[in-house]
């Protein structure tokens, strides 16, 4: 896969520390833990820390360490999930947390492990979907997306996007079957056909290919737990980088806009309206310019073009976890309804597809 992340120099360099964190039983995730921290905090007394195990995430699993009760020093320790390197470019992920911590827009990383990497834990609160459509976060939102499009990370190659790759890749992988009966049952009736969805993939990078919409880095996963804000400083930081890389500018908005759905309970009336999309995109675009340095005028021509786009792009953002969902389906360990998932982003792509390919680019 073409690679155009470029960390730049005097970038500080991470170490990896040869050590494997078992995740299964508490005793043996506690000592690996306690391994790592022998290197990146060697005052800590490993009787006084406490391992705190965060439960949100659904790709791998989350550790919070520290000593006291003051949680001023935190170190994150993320244990991979089963099988995820299928899904994930492990160096690529590592790459992206480096460029964005030297432009101030990721924590610092600490290490990277055998099976995980440990990072700063930023404080603030995760989000949920009733924040992300409130207009004063929403705006921080667009605009901390915006910076991160506008970093220059691709030392002169012109970047191109590897989403047709990552979606091809992870169609090859998707199961043709479970062994448990009523699972199996359920896949063969309501997951779409093979033929089907490489049929729709085929159309997918015919149409949105040619939108127009610039290859920019991405964080390409910004659902409401990975936005952490801090109220009291009036700021947002995005978090978990796995999917991060060169993609168009759009995807990765429509991708935000699909999580305002919320994961665990998938509720697509929430949506975005247009209404809240043309207030968000017109934010996004003046904090776009205004990091390229093209002032900040922006045109309502502008903000209807970016909003077909987004809405198109939306499309690919279904289909893409959808395939995901089927792979974790059949490898991940994680307690969640991965098929139940799938069928959901599936069915939203087919719901929505008639409704954005019928919107027309102002003239």
């Amino acid at each position: 896969m073409a690679n155009y992340i470029h960390v730049p120099p005097g970038s500080p360099e991470v170490p990896k520390l040869d050590v494997t964190v078992q995740d299964q039983e508490e005793q043996r995730c506690r000592d690996g833990a306690l391994s790592l921290l022998r290197h990146l905090r060697p005052r800590w007394d490993p009787r006084e820390v406490t391992l705190q195990l965060f439960t949100d995430g659904i790709t791998n699993k989350l550790i919070a360490c520290y000593v006291g009760d003051s949680m001023e020093d935190v170190v994150l320790v993320r244990i991979y999930g089963n099988k995820t390197e299928l899904l994930v470019d492990r160096e690529e992920e590592v790459k992206s947390f480096r460029v964005l911590q030297a432009h101030g827009c990721a924590p610092q990383l600490y290490c990277t492990f055998n099976n995980g990497l440990c990072y700063e834990f930023i404080q603030g609160e995760a989000l949920d979907p009733q924040h992300v459509c409130n207009p004063a976060i929403f705006r921080l939102i667009a605009r901390q997306l915006a910076k991160i499009h506008a970093i220059h990370a691709h030392n002169g190659w012109i970047p191109k996007s590897n989403l047709w790759l990552k979606m091809g890749k992870y169609f090859s992988l998707i199961p043709t079957g479970f062994a448990d009966e009523d699972i199996n049952k359920r896949f063969l009736s309501d997951v779409p056909s093979p033929q089907l969805l490489q049929e729709e993939m085929t159309w997918m990078k015919e149409i949105l290919s040619n939108l127009g919409s610039p290859v920019v880095l991405c964080h390409n996963d910004l659902l409401c737990k990975n936005i952490i804000y801090n109220e009291k400083q009036g700021d947002v930081q995005f978090i978990d980088y796995e999917y991060s890389g060169y993609n168009y500018l759009a995807y990765d908005i429509g991708n935000h806009f699909n999580e305002f759905a919320g994961v665990s309970d998938v509720d697509y009336s929430l949506y975005p309206d247009r209404d809240l999309q043309a207030q968000w995109l017109r934010s996004y675009l003046e904090a776009y310019k205004e990091y390229k340095g093209f002032g900040s005028e922006v045109t309502e021509k502008e903000v209807e073009t970016l909003f077909i786009q987004v809405n198109q792009f939306a499309l690919a953002s279904h289909f893409f976890w959808g395939l995901w969902a089927l792979i974790q389906a059949k490898y991940s360990t994680i307690e969640f309804d991965f098929l139940g998932y799938a069928i959901v982003r599936f069915n939203q792509y087919f719901k929505m597809k008639p409704e954005v390919t019928a919107l027309k680019m102002p003239e």
